[in-house]
């Protein structure tokens, strides 16, 4: 992961963590959506780090935020895989996706989680592929819990059962 550490998000990440997502929003996959139309980027620790949630950043040693993973707790045991990217430099075999993600699923199996769903858009096809790969199978949005903070340009759905 050349030397890129995982934690927890801290306030003073708010700036690194919009540029990094909006950025690829917008330019890799352009998709017209800024920081503000995404309250939950504006309110991290009230909207993710509460309950069995919890936001994590990867940092690059030059302090630059190059990846985030986010759980949001939506009850009876089941959370939402939110805001999964990843700077393109550090993407493939790198392997700091999958170190996300199992950050992400350790803290899962810790608070004994029972399942974990996520939406994503159609454009997203890697993401698709590691999903895929990792566990996740593809579902109809109807199987989503009605709690499910679904985004509006959600398209796909998948589900883990841990």
């Amino acid at each position: 992961m050349d030397k890129v550490k995982i934690r927890r998000f801290e306030p003073a990440d708010q700036d690194g963590v919009a540029t990094l997502i909006v950025s690829i929003q917008n330019e890799e996959f352009g998709i017209a959506i800024t920081a503000e139309d995404q309250p939950d980027l504006q309110e991290i620790p009230e909207f993710y780090q509460r309950d069995s949630g919890d936001f994590w950043v990867a940092e690059a040693p030059d302090g630059e935020v190059v990846g985030t993973i986010a759980l949001r707790d939506i009850g009876d045991g089941a959370a939402a895989l939110r805001k999964m990217f990843v700077h393109p430099e550090h993407r493939g075999a790198r392997g700091l996706a999958r170190a996300l993600l199992d950050t992400l699923l350790a803290h899962a199996r810790a608070l004994k989680l029972s399942r974990i769903y996520l939406g994503t858009t159609d454009r997203f096809l890697a993401a698709h592929r590691f999903y895929a790969r990792n566990g996740f199978a593809l579902i109809d949005h109807t199987l989503l819990p009605p709690t499910f903070p679904r985004m509006m340009v959600d398209t796909r759905f998948y589900a883990l059962t841990l």
